[in-house]
């Protein structure tokens, strides 16, 4: 007759190989993901070179009008929209809402506002990637400190250490930039 140990073991180890097949699996999951991700920006880039090489002369799109995004949106959890043609990272002034910037800005400023609403502090690259569910490479990373820095130098974002990011004094949530 089998001891009451054993068949806790017997069980136990069952328990952790389906755990252990699960997350083999979510991480398989997530490197798909991630494959197809960068597909679609890629995609989402010829559209917009072909866009701006079709384009008639002088016929420049406009910029985007301040408007506020709708209470309580979280940009994981929406069905992402494409970026905006010709996206520019305007510089930040009191009023202006994070509409005016590519979802991919967008994402970076809501990524650190929930960390400040946590109080969680400052923010790194690689820490952003992983919260993306990107893959944590040096291309992924370094088109995320392209853009932060970006961000920091139009008066968005803060770096208060070298390579962490906040929000800067005055931007606030989603809804607008004051």
């Amino acid at each position: 007759m089998p001891s009451v140990v054993g068949l806790l073991e017997q069980h136990e180890l069952a328990a952790r190989c389906r755990v252990d097949g699960l997350r083999e699996e979510a991480d398989r999951i997530q490197a798909e993901l991630a494959a197809a991700e960068l597909e679609w920006q890629e995609w989402v880039i010829a559209r917009r070179r072909v866009d701006t090489v079709l384009a008639p002369e002088g016929n420049s799109t406009a910029e985007a009008k301040a408007v506020p995004d709708p209470p309580d949106t979280d940009t994981q959890s929406m069905p992402r929209k494409a970026a905006k043609p010709k996206s520019q990272v305007p510089v930040w002034r009191e009023g202006l809402a994070w509409t005016a910037l590519s979802l991919d800005y967008q994402r970076i400023l809501n990524a650190l506002a929930d960390r400040a609403r946590l109080g969680q502090g400052p923010l790194t690259c690689q820490e952003m990637a992983a919260a993306f569910g990107m893959e944590v490479v040096p291309a992924r990373v370094e088109a995320l400190r392209s853009k932060s820095k970006r961000l920091v130098a139009r008066g968005w974002l803060a770096e208060p250490t070298p390579g962490r990011f906040t929000l800067a004094r005055g931007v606030a949530g989603p809804g607008g930039g004051s």
